[in-house]
């Protein structure tokens, strides 16, 4: 019965968690993402917070409690970046320019993207590799990779091979 019940609660509860952590983000998959982490963690606890007076009030305080560590997460990686593309590494194809535009278009790829380029790209794993690392199918990193070097492509004007080289001479 308890299982029915937390069933039908999360159920009934995704759409408006969604909606909320969107508006909350600015980013719907993100929002997803939290969402779904928020309910894995209602399941885990879900004998002592179904005693609670009000589910909703924990299921949103633990949903913006991990927005706000998200959010904190990503400033502090976003920093880590701009300190990493300042600094001047020695490349032997590719001149010092083309290496910091190309740190700086990476950066500011979203996380899963970012990602999937660095570890294809830099680390030279295959797809199948950085689909374990990333913890989803091969085709969620081709679109992943595809989609990156597409915006990198068009805001470095380079082909998808030059940035290739790029990145992995970096």
């Amino acid at each position: 019965m308890a299982d029915e019940e937390l069933q039908r609660y999360c159920a009934a509860m995704w759409a408006r968690l969604v909606g909320g952590l969107a508006l909350h983000t600015g980013d719907r998959l993100v929002a997803e993402d939290l969402a779904q982490e928020t309910l894995v963690r209602l399941w885990q606890h879900w004998d002592r917070v179904a005693q609670h007076e009000s589910i909703d009030a924990w299921v949103w305080t633990v949903a913006l409690n991990l927005s706000r560590s998200k959010h904190r997460r990503r400033g502090a990686e976003r920093r880590a970046n701009a300190r990493l593309a300042a600094r001047s590494l020695p490349v032997e194809d590719a001149d010092a320019a083309s290496v910091l535009a190309v740190r700086t278009a990476v950066a500011a790829l979203p996380e899963r993207q970012r990602m999937a380029v660095v570890l294809r790209y830099y680390a030279d794993l295959p797809v199948k590799e950085v689909a374990a690392v990333m913890g989803c199918a091969e085709n969620t990193v081709s679109a992943h990779t595809h989609k990156a070097l597409k915006h990198l492509d068009a805001h470095l004007g380079h082909t998808y091979t030059d940035i290739e080289e790029v990145v992995a001479h970096d």
